[in-house]
Parts: structure tokens; sequence; C-alpha cells
């Protein structure tokens, strides 16, 4: 039977299904089983099987599963088609596919979980789909693509959204791109992506942006009919995400490119055209039709997709603001000037404080610094001057996290905090690891894993929290969470929170205050602290990038030159807080 014929997906996570450490429950429970039909039952790798044309959707073997692994869900009522892709009986599904364009970049815009990786899988080839399939979408250009992967007609190169896999090469970065330039691009792409300043340098010793920036070259320096380009601009400051963007873009010159990017700022200044992927996360995606960038983003952004008369979840509103304002001030740390040396680079941090209750953002060109002074607030490295005497708690999320140890999700976040129902009312639900407690800290994704150390870090007992980067994997409606989540828990505990991140959206309606750090990349960091206004003003003046929102309150780079460019200019606003 067709999944159109009756519209119910069941999906049973193989992974987090262990019938040999349960008492079978979701078959015991089934009402259909109950009447003598076989619903749910036991698959010969002893896993559980739901029968979708039996299933009534009733939803008792969700609730009594104990490990979490089955979703049952309808989709929505105007959906009358046939999926693209299923991976097997009670697997993730995905309706639809968007279509790539020579000349043009198609930006793939929508929550985790919901199939634009194996959207892309599939328009590479990498997953086979089959003919009647491909026969469904005769007479489109998306049927000719398909034709042409089938028969091995089309190159295609992916830029993976992980890009810790690159640390693990052992090689240079000279290297790494003598392997893939395959155009003869090296010296370009070096000058365009400033490579230079680490070209002899380990994989395995560069920071994040600078891992970001050699994965993107060793992508665009090889031939190839098409370029999947998956989260380009994680660890990215805002001018090397809009170099990114500029360079993405003279790349559809010559080859179609589809870029999945969570940053709206940077998707809108890059894409042509936007497919939003809505659904299920984990149990089903569909694909919408292909929308002009800016109507694309602001339909997303309304949760409304008219073509399909489904509202895929509430509006979102970038103007949350904050929850309460800071009356009384007690100062929780403070430090003297900081000056650190290390490995050819010099940091000076001017003094500074911060307040309980208070949310400092962090933010500034990559290479300067940052994550070395987390890291001497943390006590993980000693200054040259000007050690910090008050002896404070410090619980740090680092930029990299670690996923190289074998253990499930629950027994991580046990070991240092009790998951009760405080916990999940406070942490677990807003940032929704209930579906994942029993997953195995290997296999999460990077967004997954993210969530993780997000909690960890503030379930952990400190007087001080520091993140490093914790919006990087995270899509736009998991950034709005984490940002209302770190809003309440200082507020909550009065506890101060450091935050580092590139998004400029999310530190706006985060921090109370800035720490503004400029200098010179790779060589020289100075760092002080600032009104969030002054600090974000001073940052895009240096880069000459200004910023509007539009009608949504969602902040859009205005083009260089244009009229609302040089009025904000004039008046020395270069950001709307």
């Amino acid at each position: 039977m067709k999944i159109s014929d009756y519209m119910r997906i069941a999906v049973i996570d193989k992974e987090l299904c262990k019938s040999d450490k349960c008492q079978k429950e979701c078959i015991a429970v089934c009402p259909i089983n109950r009447t003598g039909k076989r619903c749910i039952y036991l698959g010969e790798d002893t896993k559980s099987v739901i029968d979708e044309t039996l299933c009534i959707g009733c939803g008792i073997c969700v609730k009594k599963c104990p490990f979490k692994a089955i979703s049952v869900v309808n989709t929505p009522e105007k959906l009358k088609e046939d999926p693209v892709y299923r991976y097997g009986q009670n697997g993730f599904t995905l309706f639809r596919l968007p279509f790539p364009i020579k000349g043009e970049v198609v930006g793939l815009l929508g929550p985790n979980g919901v199939g634009k990786t194996t959207a892309l899988n599939i328009l590479s080839g990498k997953i086979k789909i089959k003919e009647d399939i491909i026969k469904a979408f005769r007479g489109t250009e998306l049927q000719s693509h398909l034709e042409k992967i089938k028969h091995n007609e089309i190159k295609s190169v992916i830029k993976p959204q992980q890009i810790e896999i690159f640390s693990k090469i052992d090689k240079t970065v000279n290297e790494i791109l003598d392997d893939n330039d395959e155009k003869n691009i090296k010296q370009d792409i070096i000058d365009k992506l400033h490579l230079y300043n680490f070209l002899n340098r380990k994989l395995s010793q560069l920071s994040g942006g600078e891992l970001q920036r050699v994965a993107i070259a060793t992508t665009i320096m090889k031939k190839a009919d098409i370029y999947y380009i998956d989260e380009p601009t994680s660890y990215l400051d805002v001018y090397q995400r809009l170099n990114v963007a500029k360079i993405i873009r003279e790349l559809s010159k010559d080859a179609a490119v589809l870029v999945v990017e969570h940053d709206l700022a940077t998707l809108d200044f890059l894409a042509d055209r936007i497919h939003i992927f809505y659904g299920v996360p984990g149990v089903y995606g569909i694909v919408s039709k292909p929308y002009g960038v800016r109507v694309g983003i602001n339909t997303f952004l309304d949760g409304y997709i008219k073509e399909d008369n489904v509202r895929i979840r509430d509006k979102i509103d970038f103007n949350i603001g904050k929850t309460t304002e800071i009356t009384e001030h007690t100062i929780i740390l403070q430090w003297p000037e900081i000056e650190k040396k290390l490995d050819g680079f010099e940091l000076r941090v001017e003094k500074g404080h911060i307040y309980d209750s208070e949310v400092l953002g962090i933010f500034g060109s990559n290479a300067l610094g940052k994550t070395t002074f987390a890291k001497i607030l943390a006590g993980e490295i000693k200054p040259d001057k000007g050690n910090i005497d008050k002896e404070i708690k410090i619980a740090y999320k680092p930029q990299y996290i670690q996923n190289n140890f074998d253990t499930i999700v629950k027994d991580v976040i046990s070991s240092v905090t009790k998951i009760d129902n405080d916990f999940m009312n406070i942490i677990g639900k807003p940032l929704n690891l209930e579906k994942i407690f029993e997953q195995n800290i290997r296999n999460l994704s990077g967004g997954e894993l993210q969530r993780v150390a997000i909690a960890i870090a503030l379930s952990r007992k400190s007087d001080m929290i520091l993140m490093d980067e914790p919006s990087a994997f995270l899509d736009v409606e998991q950034r709005l969470h984490v940002a209302k989540l770190i809003r309440h828990i200082s507020e909550m505990r009065k506890c101060p929170i450091i935050i580092i991140d590139h998004d400029l959206l999310f530190l706006s309606y985060l921090a109370d205050r800035a720490m503004l750090f400029s200098g010179e990349p790779s060589k020289k960091g100075f760092a002080i602290q600032t009104t969030l206004q002054d600090g974000f003003n001073k940052f895009l003046k240096d880069l000459n990038i200004t910023f509007r929102k539009d009608e949504t309150g969602r902040p859009r780079a205005n083009k260089p030159g244009s009229v609302k460019d040089n009025e904000q200019k004039q008046k020395n606003i270069y950001f709307y807080i």
C-alpha cells in the first residue's frame, strides 16, 4: 500500500529500540493487537515493527515505550502524494525534492532532522531512488538531473556539516590544498579565504573558523557540476560569512549550488531562491516549492505554507527582548588587565567585570583571542600578566565538543546533575533532549551534540557559566529556544553567563553588555568592554557593513552603497538593537 493511501507515518528508531531490555510494552498495549490483529510485532532483527495500514494513531505505544523509540504522526491532509525516499519500513520519510539549477544558489532552510541532508545525498547520488520516482518528475529539470545522476553523468562535491573530521587528517593546510586543487586555483583561494597565516600548520592545530575555511576551500577547488555545501558559516565571523557568501555566489556562475544554512542574514545575502523544509524531525520531511529568497525566509518565519495549507509552527518573533531588568548589581567576577603570549600570538584584555544575572556577549573577528580569554577565565590557561585572584567555579562549554567516548546521553548528563522533573521542565524540554537520552554520544549530529553540551553547562553547580559558540549547528528555532533558556537561567539563578558567538542576532537579544575583540588575526588581539550598541557599531563599522531590520524584526545586511546603507552610516547606526 502506498503512503498516500493512509497518510499516517510510524517510525521506529532502530538504535533506541531495545526489545531485550524492556517488557515489549508497545506490543502489549496496542489496542489493535488486542483485537487479534498484528499491528505491532517484533521483526527478524528483534526490533519493533508497526503496520501503518492497521495503526489508528492512538499514541499509546509512543507514551509507553521506555526508550522513546516510537513516533506516530499524521501528515498534513493536503499532502496526497507518495514519498521520494524512505529509510525502509518505519523509517524516516522524505516528500519531494529541491532542484538545483546551473547559475543559481539554492538555499535549503528548515529545522534539523527534516531531510535536508537526505535530499543532498539523493541529489548527489549517494542515495539511490527508484525509477518510478524519477519518472514522477517527468518533464522537469529535476528528472533530467536525476537521470544524469543515475548514469554517472554528473559530478558532485559535498562540504560536510561536521568539519571536525578534517582535524583528524594528519596534514598541513598546504598539503590538503595541494591534494584538492583540481582547478589550479590554489593561490586565488588562499587570497580570497585569507588562509596565508596558517598554511604550514597541521589541520589538528586549527581553530573552528580556520578549519571551516579550509573545508570550504577544499570543496570549491574541486571540479564539479553541482556543489552541496552544508552549513558553511559555523565558526565564521560576520565578515568571513559575507566573504564566503560572495565566493559561493561566484562558484554558481559555472555550476549549480545548494546550500544548507541557518544564519538568515547570510542566507539572505547568499541565495537566489529558497526551499523550505518542514515536518516532524526524525519522522518525515516535506520540501516546499521554490520561493524568492526574501519571500521564502519570511514565509518560513511566519510558519504558514500557503501552497500546502499547513501551519508548520507558531510565527517566530525576533523582538523577544529581555524578561527582566537588572536593578541591583553585584559584581561576581572582575579581572585586571590581562596579557598572554601563545604560539606567536599576543592578547591584551582591558580590566573588566561581570555582574550577577548578566549575560555578557563576546564577539569580534576570528583568531583574536576570544577562546584564549575564555580558557583563561576557566582556568585552563594561565595568563602572563593579570592573574585572577578570586576563585570562582565556572561551568565551561568549549567551542569544540568531544564525542569520542562510548556512552549514552542520559548517563553523561546524569554524571553532572539529577534528571528529575525540575531538570526536564527547565532544561530538558526546551532543548528537546528526551528523544536522544538513549542515543550514544558517538552517533549524535552536530546540533544534538551542541544541545547536550549546553545542557551540561547550564546544569553544573557553578558561580558563572561560559559558553563558546553555543549557536553552532543549531537551526533557527533551536537558537531562539536556547537564547530564552540562557536568559531564564541567568535570571533564575542570578548567575552571570558569558557567551562567545558570531551570530549577532543571537547576541542582540541575549546580551546586556558587550566585550569587543579587535586587532590583527592570528597575531594580536585587544579586548574592551562596552555597551551592546557601541560594540556592534564599532565592530561593523570596521567591517564597513550595516544591517537594517525588516518588517519581521530580523536583521538584513544592506547592499554596500545603497540608500539605506549610506543613511545608517551617517547616523552611525550599523546594527539595530
